[in-house]
């Protein structure tokens, strides 16, 4: 019977990682399992119990660490307008500190300086900085640390 609640609680915890995508839960649902092979090899439920701590504090602290750089692991997703900030852009209308157009990933976006003074002129290349109300704020188009073009 011991064997059937902790293969559940296994089941129960891999599931929920599903949703969490943290990698947090898998390794409890890990402690589980192998306190399930406790149970089914005879062990009483202190027993059982300890082998779920020890397995899920070993995993949590020796494996985890290394599926989530296998996995690249960053606990931030950048989503939505989040995504944009450090990619290149095309300048299809004059930029400047009031009003201009940008191509990005074939998009088109309003655009205005960082720079009050700074004109961006037609095709020039430019680096997104920040998204401020559906209007990119653009600089020039050598930022250091910015991979490859996004247009």
């Amino acid at each position: 019977m011991d064997v059937l609640l902790w293969i559940i609680a296994a089941v129960a915890l891999a599931t929920a990682e599903i949703f969490t995508t943290t990698l947090f839960l898998l390794m409890f649902s890990a402690g589980a399992l192998a306190a399930a092979a406790a149970a089914g090899l005879g062990a009483p439920v202190p027993v059982q119990g300890g082998v779920f701590v020890v397995i899920s504090a070993l995993t949590l602290v020796a494996v985890r660490p290394a599926l989530r750089r296998h996995l690249g692991g960053d606990d931030v997703v950048r989503m939505g307008t989040a995504t944009m900030r450090g990619a290149s852009a095309v300048v299809v209308e004059q930029v400047d500190a009031e009003h201009g157009m940008v191509r990005v990933d074939g998009e088109l976006w309003q655009a205005r300086a960082v720079d009050g003074g700074d004109v961006h002129a037609l095709d020039e290349r430019v680096r997104i900085v920040d998204v401020s109300d559906g209007t990119v704020l653009v600089w020039r188009d050598d930022l250091p640390g910015v991979d490859g073009p996004r247009i």
